[in-house]
């Protein structure tokens, strides 16, 4: 928490975070400790935090400042319902001033302050396109967090997006790239298979694809596994492709 308070956190610092980090977990890490550090300077006392992140055809990324936080945080994915979660989803501020009379969510509210929490902000992080993404603020105080915290959230959230929005843009790059390295691969082996099986019974390219698929119909393995166990078959070392880094 120290570490996180000595940071400066306005939107270039942030930015900075991004460059810093090895990949979104690890850039995610620190924004919501930093998080954490901002807001416990506020009116709000100590508070943990949570990060979501929310993006098409992929895993929810979640992040929190402590494993207490990561506690809370599970309750709220366990219920698929909460502060955080709701203001990812639509946009909007969710303010609870204490959960033992919330009416929103009454199972969800139920199990996190059976844990000793009783107040909560969500604030939803503006990304654009299809990314969507809300932090998550706790504290076992009801009606710990007044107006000034709101806002120091929300002018936190609002420093963060353009920081998140370069961070959602580079794993899209880094996915994006691993998942044509992963189709040149499959596609090389096929080949390399589809070869051997011309050699063998020598027929033409379309015949030992044919071959190559009945076979991975038939013994319900994909493609590409075939084709890593025909070209095994020709050799005494493990079937690889190689590409350029």
């Amino acid at each position: 928490m120290t570490e996180a308070k000595a940071r400066p956190h306005d939107s270039a610092s942030l930015q900075d975070l991004v460059l810093e980090s090895e990949d979104m977990q690890q850039f995610l890490d620190a924004l919501v400790r930093i998080a954490a550090a901002q807001l416990s300077g506020s009116s709000a006392g100590e508070v943990l935090a949570g990060v979501t992140l929310l993006r098409p055809r992929t895993s929810i990324t979640v992040a929190s400042s402590s494993p207490q936080a990561q506690k809370m945080d599970e309750i709220q994915y366990r219920f698929d319902d909460g502060p955080c979660l709701r203001a990812a989803r639509e946009g909007n501020v969710i303010w609870v001033d204490d959960f033992l009379s919330e009416p929103r969510f009454p199972k969800y509210a139920e199990a996190i302050a059976e844990h000793g929490i009783r107040s909560a902000l969500g604030i939803p992080v503006l990304l654009g396109g299809n990314a969507a993404a809300g932090l998550d603020f706790y504290s076992p105080e009801a009606g710990a967090f007044d107006e000034m915290a709101v806002t120091a959230a929300e002018k936190f959230a609002a420093e963060a997006s353009q920081a998140m929005r370069t961070a959602v843009r580079i794993a899209y790059l880094q996915e994006t790239a691993h998942n044509l390295r992963s189709a040149l691969d499959s596609r090389t082996m096929i080949d390399l298979a589809a070869g051997i099986i011309m050699g063998q019974n020598r027929c033409s390219q379309e015949q030992a694809v044919h071959i190559l698929k009945a076979a991975s119909s038939a013994r319900n393995l994909k493609l590409r596994d075939v084709a890593v166990t025909v070209v095994e078959s020709t050799s005494s070392t493990p079937a690889q492709t190689h590409f350029e880094e």
